[in-house]
């Protein structure tokens, strides 16, 4: 089955409100028309609105970093499925190692934001990786799949399919180190299996994306192999000449 690949440009703490249009401003002027992938960026909250404006008429797509599982109440600091939904995301990323690691959130906790963007009609970007002690130690496979078992518990079929997975070793997030092709492979499609499993062959038509030191040099090989269908690039992603490169890499 043939999967429309994505590449999502993940900004972290960068960019200014000016900076964030500037760049998407250029960007609409150096990808070409029909883009052979689905593309997305995902600015800081205070420049969504911004974004979703200088996209308009565009076909890249709106991307939120995080979210918050309650619809509304007293969560000061927090930001609802709902709230992104009205600012125009499409997507947004949940599980990210930095939210995990530096703001403790489990398993659980991205479980619940998974089931609250689903029911607002956004899409999850689902983040899984293992650090490099748990893949030294042989656990890399084991820890990737309980984080995806949590998150995907209790999710129909349709909704499951839904859902965007995003394999983001640890190890290789800002690092410059990217997993071997034949790992990242192996782990994509062991990723796939566990979904079967779950949910039925339907898992053959979901997206399964890379995260972890992308950039131009290494986007085609990458890109190439059978069961990655994308890129979720982090540092490449804040220069419009290389993002536009891991980008036209996705045919």
């Amino acid at each position: 089955m043939t999967r429309r690949r994505l590449v999502v440009g993940n900004w972290k703490l960068h960019k200014s409100v000016a900076e964030s249009v500037a760049f998407v401003d250029s960007l609409r002027g150096t990808l070409a028309e029909r883009l052979p992938c689905d593309v997305a960026i995902a600015p800081t909250f205070l420049a969504l609105d911004a974004v979703h404006k200088a996209l308009a008429g565009s076909s890249v797509q709106l991307a939120a970093q995080h979210c918050y599982h309650e619809s509304a109440g007293a969560y000061t600091g927090e930001v609802s499925a709902l709230l992104l939904r009205d600012v125009g995301c499409v997507y947004c990323i949940v599980g990210h190692s930095e939210r995990r690691q530096l703001f403790g959130e489990t398993d659980e906790h991205v479980a619940q934001k998974t089931r609250a963007l689903l029911h607002h009609g956004l899409v999850p970007i689902l983040c899984v990786g293992e650090t490099l002690m748990q893949r030294d130690s042989g656990q890399a496979e084991q820890v990737v799949l309980d984080q995806l078992g949590v998150a995907m518990d209790g999710l129909c079929m349709e909704d499951a399919a839904r859902v965007v997975v995003a394999y983001e070793p640890v190890w290789a997030i800002g690092t410059g180190y990217t997993a071997a092709p034949g790992d990242a492979q192996a782990m994509h499609r062991r990723i796939r299996l566990a979904l079967d499993e779950l949910f039925g062959s339907a898992s053959e038509g979901q997206r399964i994306i890379y995260g972890g030191s992308v950039k131009p040099e290494n986007a085609a090989e990458l890109l190439a192999l059978p069961d990655v269908d994308g890129a979720l690039v982090g540092g490449a992603s804040l220069n419009v000449e290389s993002f536009v490169a891991i980008a036209s890499a996705a045919n």
